[in-house]
């Protein structure tokens, strides 16, 4: 039985099941990754803002917590995502 057996018996949009599978193959043993917006959009083939959408679903769905990243001179970078342990 798949790990992530239980995402696809939940009621989440298949853009949401899709953007955790993602980010779920790409976090670090601490459950952490940074990839942007776009590059998650252009690996999966979705809209940025049909990821973002996922993002939110996610959050909401309590799968996932996200923190702004900000460079050294203030501006923003990607989101860091935790993947909460389920």
């Amino acid at each position: 039985m798949s790990r992530l057996t239980f995402l696809y018996q939940m009621d989440l949009p298949h853009r949401a099941v899709a953007v955790y599978t993602y980010l779920h193959d790409r976090a670090n043993k601490n459950g952490e990754c940074w990839p942007s917006v776009n590059k998650i959009a252009g690996d999966i083939k979705l809209s940025p803002a049909t990821v973002r959408r996922a993002i939110k679903d996610l959050r909401n769905a309590g799968f996932v917590t996200t923190q702004q990243r900000y460079r050294e001179h203030g501006g923003k970078s990607s989101l860091l995502f935790e993947i909460c342990r389920i």
